[in-house]
């Protein structure tokens, strides 16, 4: 490879890297680092790219010591472009009669060269200007931000990180407890430090043949019109339909107004195809008890159950589990965030337009009207309410 060549390849890898893992790469890929990378691009892309060359590269574009120079192909190339462009799904007999000039790589390759070309055309004082005048757009910016949140003072946040799950330390912290199942309820706190809820049978889903509910709701009251709400789960991996946990936005505790849902859960229903199954991120509105079907505004794959099958260290994507919802007056944001470390990185799965205004936030755990599927354990080790004023 020449050096542009080469430059384009560290672009394209880093991109890579970032996309699988949430940030740059600082540091050699460890071996389950490297086969968690290769399932990944495989199971967005349908191309191979071996764990062995991701290790390889990665050593080669950190500079680590005994790092050696790579050359990969422009089949490789081409699949790391794929897998960073959210290229369609295609198998590597696909590629070779429709794509065998492989566009992916040579339109990054193009793109990136381009960059560079820009950046040398710039005269250095047309620099300096751009500089000066982004420094004071950006001065001027943090000055009229400054004065809107000295007007919109944000309330200290509300957190719990459930050391004290007594029924009276939960009701002085604002909690309580809704249609509970005295024999799972009871087990909230058999893990230290964590509120341990069950996907127990029940949904807020509108079913003519079944009354609407989840057991075990835990809630408490929302005072503002702006908040941010963001909740961490350790080690749930739902593996039948319908398990699921996370946060639900409602307008009332009876399930008659309009509501909210942001879930970690499983899915196989794939409307008679056959397909592995899924764990998905799923957010769902509804008008209410009299306005007919939900509507499911997020259905976001973050691991399929036969890939962990395959290779059980995928599973360490789903150790810690961080779901998070900003409400801005109409519009709502829902991120997720999840990996082995403590404290990945944030990504938006959605974001929507939604006329409602909470009246509580609960944290819940279900496995919808199913009576086949187990009852699973969802371990809640966080949660922060940041309410603010806002224009409304």
């Amino acid at each position: 490879m020449n050096d542009l060549d080469t430059q384009a390849f560290t672009a394209l890898f880093r991109d890579a890297y970032k996309k699988c893992f949430g940030y740059y790469p600082h540091r050699t890929l460890s071996e389950t680092e490297s086969k968690l990378f290769y399932n990944k691009i495989f199971d967005q892309t349908g191309l191979v790219v071996g764990w062995k060359s991701l290790k390889n590269y990665s050593s080669f574009i950190v500079g680590q010591i005994g790092g050696k120079p790579e050359n990969p192909s422009i089949a490789t190339l081409d699949s790391l472009a794929r897998f960073v462009m959210d290229a369609p799904y295609c198998t590597e007999t696909e590629r070779k009669e429709k794509e065998s000039h492989y566009p992916y790589w040579f339109g990054y390759k193009e793109k990136f060269h381009h960059s560079l070309k820009t950046e040398r055309i710039l005269p250095k004082t047309h620099i300096l200007k751009v500089i000066l005048l982004v420094t004071c757009f950006f001065l001027i910016i943090a000055i009229l931000i400054f004065f809107r949140f000295e007007n919109r003072r944000l309330l200290k946040p509300f957190t719990d990180d459930f050391h004290d799950l007594r029924l009276a330390s939960l009701n002085n912290n604002g909690w309580f407890a809704q249609s509970t199942d005295t024999v799972f309820w009871n087990r909230r706190g058999e893990r230290p430090d964590q509120l341990t809820l069950f996907t127990l049978r029940g949904d807020n889903w509108p079913n003519t043949k079944e009354k609407i509910g989840i057991r075990n709701l835990v809630l408490r009251k929302i005072t503002k019109n702006c908040f941010e709400s963001e909740v961490h789960l350790s080690g749930f991996i739902p593996n039948q339909n319908w398990q699921q946990a996370g946060i639900l936005l409602l307008e009332d505790t009876n399930f008659t107004g309009k509501s909210i849902r942001l879930s970690i859960a499983y899915n196989n229903f794939f409307g008679g195809y056959n397909r592995s199954g899924e764990i998905i991120i799923q957010a769902i509105t509804s008008l209410g008890k009299d306005y007919g079907e939900p509507e499911e505004i997020a259905h976001q794959p973050i691991q399929y159950s036969d890939s962990i099958q395959l290779h059980p260290a995928l599973g360490q994507s789903l150790a810690t589990s961080f779901l998070r919802i900003e409400k801005e007056g109409q519009k709502f944001r829902f991120l997720y965030a999840g990996g082995s470390v403590s404290n990945p990185a944030f990504k938006e799965v959605v974001s929507h337009e939604f006329d409602m205004h909470p009246q509580y936030i609960g944290l819940f755990a279900m496995k919808g009207f199913v009576d086949s599927t187990n009852n699973i354990p969802a371990h809640f080790t966080f949660f922060q309410l940041k309410e603010k004023n806002c224009d409304q």
